[in-house]
């Protein structure tokens, strides 16, 4: 059958495993839901991804908490990256049908004078910092300062990423975002090719007590080519980016989107379009996985985070009908049981659900690429792709495979 809507989920960061090409990336080791179960002792709670067959993608290494189901209500694997990073871009690009080939730029000692220098004399402010970071710890330790001389946080990571860090009552939000729209266009190539430029504005009185806020914009490399937000959107069907989907697609093939304050505020954007009357693909990043407790090192917050999502797609399921389809993902790793603050290179989960789902309990395997996802949609709404992955779809309706032991 063709489901009429289509609802994919991103738990950004959530891995579940480290990937073949970890060595490849300085990853041996990382294991993000495995960790947070061990952190838990057993008592990570999490039903729903349970019954839909979360413990079931390895059974044979059981997610402390998060036992087998004995039959899944949905459709269960695993995805392999094929990109050459291991960022969100890179992440939701592969998912759409556009593996990211060729490396973006890294700046593991820091951004070449010349690019800082730029950006310096545009905003008429120094520069501070430049040099990889915590984006946590480098508000609490130069933040008094930005406030004081009025400068730039300037910093990076692991990842092809600018960060501009600035206090929202000496900076404001609007001059932060122009600063950030004119460094996103030195950085587009040849000699620099940077994946996203990030506004990072925080508030509150001294270092102790800084918090970043919601403000936060992500400044994306445009796609290097059409997407499978494209083929849709270009097939006549809607497309509704939940979070920072906009941002990371800058605005390509999406016909409506919706800026997430927390995971919960993007938990009730998908209530909101799941009740109402639309014919295509909504597409959803949850990012305080990643942002909130993934990259700060925390499995105690990351662990209730999924709990509380888990909380949330009891909603969804009951609210699913017959010719919707969920898709539950991941777009790269960020495991808070090993070293460093950056992403790691794992696995990430797939899990499949409908309510008119044939015969669940069934594993979708290893999938070769992120590709597959974007392959399966649209297949299901008769639109051509790229060719970059392989669809399941008929995996959703036919118990062609033998479930993992």
């Amino acid at each position: 059958m063709a489901y009429q809507r289509v609802f994919a989920i991103v738990l950004d960061s959530v891995g579940i495993g480290e990937a073949p090409d970890a060595a490849a990336f300085d990853d041996v080791g990382p294991d993000t839901l495995g960790h947070v179960g061990e952190f838990y002792q057993g008592k990570l709670a999490l039903p729903n991804l349970a019954k839909l067959g979360l413990g079931n993608i390895r059974a044979d290494r059981p997610i402390a908490g998060v036992a087998p189901a004995v039959n899944a209500l949905g459709a269960f694997g695993k995805m392999q990256e094929v990109s050459a990073g291991k960022d969100s871009m890179d992440g939701h690009w592969e998912m759409m049908g556009l593996p990211v080939k060729q490396p973006l730029s890294t700046f593991p000692e820091g951004f070449p004078k010349a690019l800082i220098d730029k950006i310096a004399a545009f905003s008429g402010r120094d520069v501070i910092v430049n040099r990889p970071y915590s984006g946590t710890d480098v508000i609490h330790d130069y933040g008094e300062e930005q406030m004081r001389t009025g400068a730039l946080i300037v910093y990076t990571s692991g990842d092809s990423v600018l960060q501009i860090a600035a206090h929202e009552d000496v900076i404001s939000v609007a001059e932060l975002y122009r600063i950030c729209e004119y460094a996103r266009s030195l950085v587009n190539g040849p000699e620099w090719t940077i994946g996203r430029i990030i506004a990072r504005p925080y508030v509150g009185p001294d270092k102790d007590h800084f918090t970043r806020t919601a403000n936060r914009h992500d400044f994306s490399l445009e796609p290097t080519g059409p997407t499978d937000l494209d083929r849709l959107n270009k097939a006549g069907l809607d497309v509704i980016g939940i979070g920072k989907i906009n941002d990371i697609f800058s605005g390509h093939g999406i016909t409506r989107g919706y800026h997430n304050e927390s995971n919960m505020d993007g938990m009730d954007h998908v209530d909101e379009v799941m009740a109402s009357d639309f014919h295509g693909f909504c597409f959803t990043n949850l990012v305080d996985f990643d942002a909130m407790y993934g990259h700060r090192r925390n499995p105690k917050g990351f662990g209730q985070a999924l709990m509380d999502f888990d909380q949330r797609l009891g909603r969804v399921l009951a609210n699913l009908k017959d010719d919707d389809l969920l898709l539950i993902t991941a777009d790269h790793g960020n495991d808070p049981g090993f070293r460093g603050t950056d992403h790691t290179r794992e696995f990430v989960p797939l899990l499949a659900y409908s309510p008119a789902m044939a015969k669940p309990n069934q594993t979708l395997g290893i999938r070769s690429t992120f590709a597959d996802l974007g392959a399966t949609i649209l297949d299901n709404f008769s639109v051509d792709g790229a060719a970059n992955g392989t669809s399941f779809l008929a995996q959703l309706s036919t118990n062609t495979h033998e479930v993992t032991k």
